[in-house]
């Protein structure tokens, strides 16, 4: 489908726009001539990404957002029906990373983690499917990530969030489709971004492994943007840009007792510190 004719009023509302992925697609947005809302927590950045929507030939507005807390959502949408009579696109986007081993990750770094990637979600969600619903028209796209799908080890509380993610916007697909209620779930592995800046691991060497992966990413956040809008147009629910993680996601699906076995091997013998980004990288060059 072609958005612009699909929502002619061209207006969808990211959380997390301040940086990153979410700034990636609020420029991608403002270059097909959106409305764009940036419902962030940091005013400065969301400023910052305002000017540069507008730059790139968009229209934006900023809202001050604390994703963990439902009230807040609900006044994105309240803003959202007084400045524009309403909004088209709701992308799920902020979020942070962390690792570590699973008995050594605080709990109140778990309850950190789910209220930022999982409740956000389940709070977006909640306050626009009402209006989604009586209008019989919308899309929700939910950033989540590879680690979902792939939950690769010392990395349980940011995988479970993911895999969460996942299976929230799977649940979605099907019970929104009889309102004519698009959704997508987002899933890239590693690419250029500023994610790291809020990565929490009670140990250094989760922080140098993932600024590893992170280091030898070629994919950039622009790209993840475009194919993004790119899979709302052809209503794909999956979007997982990267070779490495299709195949990842094919693999576990279809032969998941190899997939386990194949990377529990990769991480008893100590290969997964010295040789993951290899591995990833043969994993983009298959199909």
């Amino acid at each position: 489908m072609d958005l612009n004719k699909k929502f002619p009023d061209k207006r969808v509302v990211i959380t997390g726009a301040g940086s990153g992925l979410g700034r990636a697609l609020a420029l991608e947005f403002a270059r097909k001539k959106w409305r764009i809302a940036i419902a962030e927590i940091n005013d400065e950045r969301a400023k910052e990404t305002a000017v540069m929507a507008c730059k790139a030939g968009g229209t934006a507005i900023t809202i001050h957002c604390d994703v963990t807390k439902p009230e807040d959502l609900d006044n994105v949408l309240k803003k959202l029906l007084q400045e524009w009579q309403g909004v088209d696109i709701l992308i799920n986007n902020a979020g942070v990373a962390s690792a570590g081993w699973f008995e050594k990750i605080p709990l109140e770094k778990w309850d950190w983690i789910i209220g930022l990637n999982t409740n956000s979600i389940i709070h977006g969600c909640r306050s626009f499917i009402p209006y989604f619903k009586e209008r019989k028209s919308g899309y929700i796209v939910n950033v989540a990530s590879n680690a979902g799908i792939a939950s690769l080890p010392e990395m349980a509380s940011y995988n479970a969030t993911k895999a969460a993610a996942i299976s929230l916007t799977e649940t979605l697909r099907i019970e929104l489709a009889a309102s004519n209620i698009g959704v997508s779930v987002v899933c890239p592995t590693f690419f250029k971004t500023n994610l790291m800046d809020q990565f929490s691991s009670p140990d250094e060497r989760q922080r140098k492994l993932a600024d590893t992966f992170f280091g030898h990413a070629t994919v950039t956040s622009e790209k993840v943007a475009r194919h993004t809008i790119e899979s709302i147009e052809k209503n794909r629910f999956y979007v997982i840009t990267q070779k490495d993680g299709r195949n990842i996601w094919r693999m576990k699906r279809f032969a998941p007792e190899l997939y386990f076995k194949v990377f529990g091997m990769v991480y008893k013998t100590g290969f997964f510190d010295k040789h993951l980004v290899k591995l990833l990288k043969v994993l983009n060059t298959v199909g």
